[in-house]
């Protein structure tokens, strides 16, 4: 029970969020990089909030993984699109499916190998790790890059 519940709350949130994050690009209420920024870091945090113990634990990640995922994925292919030249689009975004498919794979075969040597709570934790390093990384990399142009 708890198992559908937690796959129904994830799916629910993904679901409402997915259209509003492709209307809010649209019409510039948000940026591809604030939104996957958030995305990101929603999704951490869901996963963080899953080494919490019990069931609140369990659906407060399932809540947060599926906001997550909802800003990500049409933000994500969105700036993708609208960066790839015309007559590579097919081949881009198809390529880009791929990479999802293998995100879809691999996020589970990472929390199942840290968890073989230590215990599912740090399987999770090192995929939340994970994913907060990706904004992380852009904001020291923007932060270079300011200094670098404030400087010269």
């Amino acid at each position: 029970m708890a198992t559908g519940a937690a796959v129904s709350v994830l799916a629910a949130c993904a679901a409402v969020v997915q259209p509003r994050a492709g209307r809010a690009l649209d019409t510039g209420r948000i940026t591809p990089r604030s939104g996957l920024t958030a995305g990101l870091l929603l999704t951490a945090a869901g996963l963080a909030s899953a080494m919490l113990p019990g069931l609140p634990g369990v659906l407060l990640a399932a809540a947060l993984i599926g906001t997550g995922t909802g800003l990500i994925t049409p933000l994500g292919f969105a700036a993708l699109a609208s960066s790839t030249p015309r007559e590579r689009l097919g081949q881009t975004m198809g390529t880009a499916e791929l990479g999802r498919e293998l995100g879809d794979a691999g996020g589970p075969l990472l929390v199942a190998g840290v968890a073989a040597a230590t215990t599912l709570t740090y399987g999770y934790g090192a995929l939340a790790a994970l994913l907060a390093a990706g904004p992380v990384a852009v904001a020291v990399a923007v932060g270079v890059r300011r200094r670098r142009t404030v400087g010269a």
